[in-house]
Protein backbone atom coordinates (compact mmCIF):
# COMPACT_ATOMS: atom_id res chain seq x y z
CA UNK A 1 0.00 0.00 0.00
CA UNK A 2 1.68 3.27 -1.28
CA UNK A 3 2.26 5.91 1.56
CA UNK A 4 0.42 9.09 1.22
CA UNK A 5 2.87 12.73 1.64
CA UNK A 6 1.08 12.85 5.28
CA UNK A 7 2.64 9.55 6.56
CA UNK A 8 6.02 9.84 5.09
CA UNK A 9 8.92 10.93 7.25
CA UNK A 10 10.06 14.36 7.80
CA UNK A 11 13.24 15.42 7.49
CA UNK A 12 13.44 17.34 10.62
CA UNK A 13 11.98 13.86 12.48
CA UNK A 14 15.43 11.67 12.32
CA UNK A 15 16.87 11.73 15.95
CA UNK A 16 13.59 13.80 17.37
CA UNK A 17 13.60 11.59 20.28
CA UNK A 18 17.19 12.05 21.11
CA UNK A 19 16.79 16.03 20.87
CA UNK A 20 17.29 18.33 23.82
CA UNK A 21 13.48 19.89 24.57
CA UNK A 22 14.10 23.57 22.99
CA UNK A 23 15.25 21.86 19.74
CA UNK A 24 12.35 19.43 19.42
CA UNK A 25 10.15 22.79 19.80
CA UNK A 26 11.91 24.61 17.59
CA UNK A 27 12.00 21.85 15.00
CA UNK A 28 7.97 21.23 15.19
CA UNK A 29 7.13 24.97 14.70
CA UNK A 30 9.67 25.24 11.90
CA UNK A 31 7.45 21.95 10.46
CA UNK A 32 4.52 23.96 11.42
CA UNK A 33 5.50 27.32 9.48
CA UNK A 34 6.78 25.44 6.63
CA UNK A 35 2.81 23.58 6.17
CA UNK A 36 1.04 27.14 6.85
CA UNK A 37 3.31 28.70 4.11
CA UNK A 38 1.39 26.10 1.75
CA UNK A 39 -1.99 28.12 2.63
CA UNK A 40 -0.36 30.84 0.19
CA UNK A 41 -0.71 28.28 -2.71
CA UNK A 42 -4.63 28.25 -2.05
CA UNK A 43 -5.70 31.57 -1.94
CA UNK A 44 -7.25 31.61 -5.61
CA UNK A 45 -9.23 28.35 -4.76
CA UNK A 46 -10.03 29.85 -1.21
CA UNK A 47 -11.24 32.79 -2.89
CA UNK A 48 -13.73 30.69 -4.97
CA UNK A 49 -14.78 28.90 -1.98
CA UNK A 50 -15.62 31.93 -0.23
CA UNK A 51 -17.72 33.62 -3.23
CA UNK A 52 -19.51 30.33 -3.28
CA UNK A 53 -20.61 30.09 0.39
CA UNK A 54 -21.42 33.72 0.51
CA UNK A 55 -23.49 32.95 -2.54
CA UNK A 56 -25.30 30.45 -1.04
CA UNK A 57 -25.77 32.57 2.55
CA UNK A 58 -27.17 35.52 0.68
CA UNK A 59 -29.25 33.84 -1.27
CA UNK A 60 -30.96 32.54 1.67
CA UNK A 61 -29.51 28.60 1.51
CA UNK A 62 -27.11 27.46 3.63
CA UNK A 63 -23.60 26.87 4.35
CA UNK A 64 -22.54 23.27 5.96
CA UNK A 65 -19.40 21.98 6.90
CA UNK A 66 -18.35 18.08 7.76
CA UNK A 67 -15.16 16.25 8.95
CA UNK A 68 -14.15 13.99 11.13
CA UNK A 69 -11.27 13.52 13.69
CA UNK A 70 -8.77 16.71 13.92
CA UNK A 71 -10.30 17.72 10.35
CA UNK A 72 -13.56 18.06 11.72
CA UNK A 73 -12.27 19.95 14.60
CA UNK A 74 -11.26 22.20 12.48
CA UNK A 75 -14.53 22.85 10.29
CA UNK A 76 -15.98 22.60 13.59
CA UNK A 77 -14.19 25.89 15.38
CA UNK A 78 -15.00 27.80 12.24
CA UNK A 79 -18.45 26.89 11.69
CA UNK A 80 -19.54 27.74 15.37
CA UNK A 81 -17.72 31.18 15.07
CA UNK A 82 -20.12 32.28 12.16
CA UNK A 83 -23.12 33.15 14.97
CA UNK A 84 -20.77 35.06 16.81
CA UNK A 85 -18.62 36.74 14.70
CA UNK A 86 -20.74 37.52 11.56
CA UNK A 87 -24.43 36.65 13.18
CA UNK A 88 -25.32 34.55 10.93
CA UNK A 89 -27.76 32.11 12.14
CA UNK A 90 -26.88 28.25 13.52
CA UNK A 91 -29.41 26.70 11.61
CA UNK A 92 -28.09 27.89 8.38
CA UNK A 93 -24.99 26.65 8.93
CA UNK A 94 -25.12 22.92 10.07
CA UNK A 95 -22.28 20.59 11.13
CA UNK A 96 -22.04 17.43 10.15
CA UNK A 97 -19.44 15.68 13.21
CA UNK A 98 -18.49 11.85 12.50
CA UNK A 99 -19.78 10.34 15.63
CA UNK A 100 -21.93 13.32 16.28
CA UNK A 101 -21.48 15.04 20.24
CA UNK A 102 -20.05 11.81 21.90
CA UNK A 103 -17.14 11.81 19.64
CA UNK A 104 -16.45 15.83 21.03
CA UNK A 105 -15.52 13.91 24.25
CA UNK A 106 -13.85 10.89 23.23
CA UNK A 107 -12.32 11.04 20.03
CA UNK A 108 -12.40 7.51 18.34
CA UNK A 109 -11.02 6.50 14.98
CA UNK A 110 -13.80 4.21 14.06
CA UNK A 111 -16.87 6.51 14.14
CA UNK A 112 -15.08 7.80 10.82
CA UNK A 113 -15.10 4.96 8.87
CA UNK A 114 -18.70 4.66 9.17
CA UNK A 115 -20.42 6.03 5.90
CA UNK A 116 -23.72 4.80 6.80
CA UNK A 117 -24.12 7.58 9.66
CA UNK A 118 -23.16 9.98 7.19
CA UNK A 119 -26.66 9.64 5.18
CA UNK A 120 -28.37 10.16 8.57
CA UNK A 121 -26.48 13.21 9.54
CA UNK A 122 -26.98 14.36 5.50
CA UNK A 123 -31.05 13.70 5.96
CA UNK A 124 -30.71 15.55 9.14
CA UNK A 125 -29.09 19.10 8.13
CA UNK A 126 -31.74 19.24 5.33
CA UNK A 127 -29.44 20.03 2.61
CA UNK A 128 -29.77 20.99 -0.51
CA UNK A 129 -29.71 22.65 -4.23
CA UNK A 130 -28.48 26.17 -3.68
CA UNK A 131 -26.56 24.95 -0.17
CA UNK A 132 -23.05 24.57 -0.13
CA UNK A 133 -20.86 21.93 2.02
CA UNK A 134 -17.27 22.33 3.36
CA UNK A 135 -15.96 19.02 3.81
CA UNK A 136 -12.65 18.52 5.13
CA UNK A 137 -10.07 15.37 5.31
CA UNK A 138 -6.35 15.17 5.71
CA UNK A 139 -6.21 12.40 3.81
CA UNK A 140 -8.93 13.00 1.27
CA UNK A 141 -10.18 9.46 1.93
CA UNK A 142 -11.88 9.59 5.14
CA UNK A 143 -15.01 7.11 4.70
CA UNK A 144 -17.50 9.48 6.64
CA UNK A 145 -16.33 12.91 4.90
CA UNK A 146 -16.24 11.36 1.80
CA UNK A 147 -20.07 9.66 2.01
CA UNK A 148 -21.58 12.93 3.33
CA UNK A 149 -19.99 15.03 0.08
CA UNK A 150 -20.71 12.40 -2.11
CA UNK A 151 -24.73 12.78 -0.84
CA UNK A 152 -24.30 16.42 -0.97
CA UNK A 153 -23.45 16.53 -4.21
CA UNK A 154 -25.69 13.93 -5.17
CA UNK A 155 -28.75 16.54 -4.18
CA UNK A 156 -27.35 19.55 -5.72
CA UNK A 157 -25.23 21.18 -3.26
CA UNK A 158 -21.82 22.68 -4.18
CA UNK A 159 -18.92 20.53 -2.73
CA UNK A 160 -15.90 22.34 -1.52
CA UNK A 161 -13.35 19.78 -0.54
CA UNK A 162 -10.24 20.93 1.67
CA UNK A 163 -7.36 18.05 1.79
CA UNK A 164 -3.77 17.66 2.38
CA UNK A 165 -2.89 15.07 -0.03
CA UNK A 166 -2.88 15.53 -4.24
CA UNK A 167 -5.29 13.66 -6.01
CA UNK A 168 -7.22 12.73 -3.12
CA UNK A 169 -11.01 11.17 -3.87
CA UNK A 170 -12.36 14.31 -1.91
CA UNK A 171 -10.89 16.98 -3.95
CA UNK A 172 -11.77 15.04 -7.12
CA UNK A 173 -15.06 15.14 -6.78
CA UNK A 174 -15.35 18.57 -4.93
CA UNK A 175 -17.02 21.68 -7.13
CA UNK A 176 -13.91 23.99 -5.39
CA UNK A 177 -10.97 21.74 -4.77
CA UNK A 178 -8.28 23.20 -2.00
CA UNK A 179 -5.63 21.49 -1.98
CA UNK A 180 -3.23 22.38 1.04
CA UNK A 181 0.41 20.84 0.34
CA UNK A 182 1.65 20.70 4.19
CA UNK A 183 2.86 17.39 3.23
CA UNK A 184 5.22 14.90 5.81
CA UNK A 185 4.53 15.69 9.82
CA UNK A 186 6.99 15.90 11.92
CA UNK A 187 5.20 12.95 13.99
CA UNK A 188 4.21 10.77 10.99
CA UNK A 189 0.68 10.70 10.33
CA UNK A 190 -0.26 13.11 12.96
CA UNK A 191 -2.66 15.23 11.19
CA UNK A 192 -3.42 17.11 13.75
CA UNK A 193 -0.40 19.35 13.58
CA UNK A 194 0.88 21.33 10.21
CA UNK A 195 -2.32 19.69 8.26
CA UNK A 196 -4.95 21.02 10.52
CA UNK A 197 -2.50 23.91 10.97
CA UNK A 198 -3.19 25.06 7.27
CA UNK A 199 -7.02 23.62 7.57
CA UNK A 200 -7.67 25.76 10.05
CA UNK A 201 -5.88 28.95 8.73
CA UNK A 202 -7.36 28.41 5.46
CA UNK A 203 -11.27 28.09 7.12
CA UNK A 204 -10.23 31.43 8.44
CA UNK A 205 -9.81 32.82 5.52
CA UNK A 206 -12.83 31.37 3.97
CA UNK A 207 -15.00 32.95 6.31
CA UNK A 208 -13.33 35.75 6.85
CA UNK A 209 -13.99 36.72 3.08
CA UNK A 210 -17.54 35.64 3.02
CA UNK A 211 -18.21 37.64 5.90
CA UNK A 212 -16.54 40.74 4.29
CA UNK A 213 -18.64 39.71 0.83
CA UNK A 214 -22.19 39.79 2.83
CA UNK A 215 -21.66 42.94 4.37
CA UNK A 216 -20.70 41.80 8.21
CA UNK A 217 -17.35 43.47 8.32
CA UNK A 218 -16.76 47.30 8.14
CA UNK A 219 -13.56 48.42 8.57
CA UNK A 220 -12.45 45.22 10.02
CA UNK A 221 -15.39 45.83 12.40
CA UNK A 222 -17.93 43.04 13.21
CA UNK A 223 -21.36 45.01 12.05
CA UNK A 224 -22.98 42.02 12.28
CA UNK A 225 -22.09 40.72 15.93
CA UNK A 226 -25.02 38.87 18.07
CA UNK A 227 -24.24 40.84 21.40
CA UNK A 228 -25.09 38.57 23.95
CA UNK A 229 -23.16 39.37 26.40
CA UNK A 230 -21.67 41.87 28.46
CA UNK A 231 -18.30 42.18 26.42
CA UNK A 232 -19.90 41.83 22.93
CA UNK A 233 -22.70 44.46 24.22
CA UNK A 234 -19.43 47.10 24.81
CA UNK A 235 -18.06 45.67 21.69
CA UNK A 236 -21.15 46.71 19.68
CA UNK A 237 -21.02 50.18 21.69
CA UNK A 238 -17.76 51.15 20.48
CA UNK A 239 -18.25 49.96 17.07
CA UNK A 240 -21.26 52.00 16.20
CA UNK A 241 -20.06 54.98 17.93
CA UNK A 242 -16.63 54.52 16.19
CA UNK A 243 -18.40 53.76 12.39
CA UNK A 244 -21.17 56.63 13.24
CA UNK A 245 -18.34 59.18 15.47
CA UNK A 246 -21.11 59.37 18.16
CA UNK A 247 -20.54 59.33 21.55
CA UNK A 248 -20.38 55.76 23.33
CA UNK A 249 -23.93 57.02 25.12
CA UNK A 250 -25.70 57.72 21.88
CA UNK A 251 -24.20 54.75 20.47
CA UNK A 252 -25.96 52.79 23.19
CA UNK A 253 -29.37 54.72 22.81
CA UNK A 254 -29.23 53.65 19.23
CA UNK A 255 -28.69 49.75 19.99
CA UNK A 256 -31.49 50.21 22.40
CA UNK A 257 -33.69 51.15 19.22
CA UNK A 258 -32.51 48.54 17.09
CA UNK A 259 -32.59 45.45 19.63
CA UNK A 260 -28.99 45.23 19.66
CA UNK A 261 -28.35 44.94 15.87
CA UNK A 262 -25.00 46.91 14.88
CA UNK A 263 -25.85 47.97 11.43
CA UNK A 264 -29.33 49.23 11.40
CA UNK A 265 -27.82 51.17 15.35
CA UNK A 266 -25.58 52.81 13.03
CA UNK A 267 -27.84 54.57 10.78
CA UNK A 268 -30.12 55.29 13.83
CA UNK A 269 -27.11 56.73 15.48
CA UNK A 270 -26.69 58.77 11.80
CA UNK A 271 -30.03 60.71 12.20
CA UNK A 272 -32.75 57.64 10.90
CA UNK A 273 -35.31 56.19 12.44
CA UNK A 274 -35.27 52.65 12.90
CA UNK A 275 -37.83 52.02 10.22
CA UNK A 276 -35.35 53.84 7.69
CA UNK A 277 -32.47 52.21 8.79
CA UNK A 278 -33.76 48.96 8.20
CA UNK A 279 -35.21 49.81 4.72
CA UNK A 280 -32.03 51.82 3.93
CA UNK A 281 -29.88 48.14 4.53
CA UNK A 282 -32.16 45.82 3.10
CA UNK A 283 -32.47 48.40 -0.31
CA UNK A 284 -28.35 48.04 -0.39
CA UNK A 285 -28.38 44.16 0.53
CA UNK A 286 -27.01 44.67 3.79
CA UNK A 287 -24.00 46.62 3.01
CA UNK A 288 -23.92 49.21 5.99
CA UNK A 289 -21.30 51.49 3.45
CA UNK A 290 -23.99 51.66 0.69
CA UNK A 291 -26.67 52.46 3.22
CA UNK A 292 -24.61 55.22 4.74
CA UNK A 293 -24.76 56.55 1.05
CA UNK A 294 -27.63 56.58 -0.28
Amino acid sequence: MAVTSTEAPHPLSTGLHLAAPGDVLARALSAQEAALAKVNDALPALEEAATLAAQSLQSGGKLAYAGAGSSGLMALADCLELLGTFGIPADRTPMLFAGGTAALLKMTGGVEDDPATAATDHARAGLGKGDTLIAVSASGTTPYTLAVARQAADAGVSVIGIANVAGSPLLALAEVPVFLDTGPEIVAGSTRLGAATAQKVALNLISVLLGVQLGHVHDGLMVNVIADNAKLRDRAARIVAKIASVPNDTARQALDATEGAVKPAVLVALGHSTAAARDRLATAKGKLSTAMKT
